[in-house]
């Protein structure tokens, strides 16, 4: 079996998925590696999320599209440790290079150090890195729009399998069926599942999840929460980029998203003591 090291390296996205205190959740990341070591680097407009890891919780690093790692997919899972880089010094030293060569938007904001500058908000970031792998194992790779990866509770750890669906409704009460693409049962046991998939604009612009969850009886998906809906027939889209105004609001926003996490950060280090 191939390392996941190596499929990590030579995919251009990838998914991080764990156990949060609301149950089972996924999120499409860009693959970076940080002293040998598979890692992802969240900005901070998603710190809620990040946060949600911290405490060695264990996390699955996951390479399911097709055009992205190869044609087959790949699971790893283990404790994961959490760096919070407010600075940005270790992102700007040790991974903006890799992401811009993955990750068009961070060439633009983070490939020269006036983008830095002007883009400030965008280096710090929160680093989870996964310290062991303690599973590894192949699975079906995404191939069609209409495929997801199903994120289950085992006894606190996630287990991912990549399933599809006739229809995903994106209304809440419907049962939803579900198969699995690597063949077998699904079984569930009326446990917390969260089934989500991600596409993207070939700028990267855009890069949307859409998801399903709610309680897995068998092969059963009761939908407790919906958001998007897959789009065309390939797994990645493509999405069509935005257009101007667009682009430019959707910038705006980012910024001030970061930005406003930033500043929670920096405020609760002061009320730790740890900023002068």
């Amino acid at each position: 079996m191939t390392d996941l090291i190596t499929v990590w390296q030579r995919s251009t996205v990838a998914e991080l998925s764990w156990i949060a205190p609301s149950g089972p959740t996924g999120i499409p990341v860009v693959p970076l590696t940080l002293r040998d070591q598979a890692c992802v680097a969240l900005p901070y407009s998603m710190a809620d999320l990040a946060r949600s890891l911290d405490g060695r919780r264990h996390a699955a690093f996951s390479v399911t599209d097709q055009g992205a790692g190869g044609q087959v997919g790949l699971v790893g899972s283990g404790p994961v440790e959490v760096l919070e880089d407010l600075e940005g010094r270790e992102f700007a030293e040790s991974l903006v290079e890799q992401e811009a060569l993955k990750h068009p938007p961070t060439r633009l904001r983070g490939d020269s150090l006036m983008a830095r500058r002007e883009n400030w908000w965008w280096v710090p970031r929160l680093i989870v890195t996964l310290a062991s792998v303690e599973s590894l194992r192949e699975i079906h790779p995404r191939t069609r729009a209409t495929d997801a990866l199903l994120v289950r509770d085992r006894h606190g750890l996630p287990e991912v399998d990549v399933v599809t669906a006739d229809q995903w409704s994106d209304q809440s009460g419907p049962n939803i069926e579900l198969w699995a693409r690597g063949g077998g049962l699904l079984a569930g046991t009326d446990e917390p599942a969260f089934a989500f998939s991600h596409q993207y604009s070939p700028d990267f612009e855009r890069w949307e999840r859409w998801f399903r969850s709610g309680r897995l009886s068998g092969e059963s998906l009761l939908v407790e929460q919906a958001e998007g809906a897959p789009v065309g027939k390939e797994p990645a889209g493509p999405l069509p980029p935005y257009g101007l105004l667009e682009r430019y609001s959707n910038h705006r926003s980012l910024a001030r998203s970061c930005r406003r996490g930033i500043s929670e950060a920096e405020h609760r280090r002061r009320a730790q003591g740890l900023l002068g």
